[in-house]
């Protein structure tokens, strides 16, 4: 039998220490790795060690522990999380809005002009009843958008779903189907018809040509300005919840 067959099953992660601090750092092998590769997930803070095939897991841990004080340093500038609960403040349409309580029952309400979100039912479905809310109002507003480039192209989409991706914000598959993050709807407004306009354009251009951006740009007025937003606060999205 192979070395490699004889190899005990790795651990889903192993724990390392530095300054008094303890990191779960979760373990992945992968055979086209060439070299052992640490990251931190700007999204979600999780620390993942990619290992070549036949690196051990010992050398995992000594790496790994070698690298403490980088980890330690790059989960400090992670923003901090922010959960869906009564007090807390999250964007809506790039507006920041406090979660409020309400009495009764039915849906959330956002009060845009006076900063609220006020939330019926107990506080323990709070969180749930954000995410609804958030979603139901990512939908409306991605139907729209995406109502308003079928129009402008002269073709639609065969569906459209939300998720929570956290890879990217919308892609568009060969059948024509177009899929986005709900989180758009914590941005500006700009930068969810951004992303319609720039999937909508994969309809007609599968690929990132110099013709695709053309066609993006004829379609969406404010392709820079929302790829700027991205590129700064984009990450910042998934701190949310």
């Amino acid at each position: 039998m192979t070395r490699a067959l004889l190899r005990r099953p790795d651990p889903d992660h192993i724990e390392i220490a530095h300054d008094g601090q303890s990191f779960r750092v979760a373990i992945l092998r992968r055979p086209t790795a060439r070299r052992l590769t640490l990251r931190v997930s700007s999204a979600t803070g999780a620390v993942v060690l990619t290992l070549p095939t036949r690196s051990s897991l010992a050398t995992a841990q000594k790496f790994a522990q070698s690298h403490g004080g980088w980890i330690a340093a790059r989960l400090a500038k992670l923003p901090e999380r922010v959960p869906f609960t009564v007090g807390c403040i999250i964007p809506v349409r790039g507006v920041p809005l406090r979660i409020l309580a309400r009495e009764g029952r039915g849906a959330a309400e956002a009060d845009a002009e006076n900063g609220t979100l006020a939330v019926p039912g107990e506080a323990a479905h709070t969180p749930r009843r954000v995410r609804e809310f958030l979603v139901r109002e990512a939908r409306r507003d991605l139907s729209l958008s995406v109502a308003t480039y079928s129009a402008r192209l002269g073709q639609r989409p065969a569906r459209v779903t939300l998720r929570d991706t956290r890879s990217r914000w919308g892609s568009c598959t060969a059948r024509g189907e177009l899929n986005f993050s709900w989180r758009l709807i914590l941005a500006p407004p700009v930068v969810l018809d951004y992303l319609v306009a720039h999937e909508m354009a994969h309809l007609r251009e599968m690929n990132h040509s110099s013709r695709f951006w053309a066609l993006t740009n004829e379609l969406c007025p404010h392709v820079e300005e929302a790829e700027r937003w991205l590129k700064r606060h984009g990450s910042e999205l998934h701190r949310y919840g």
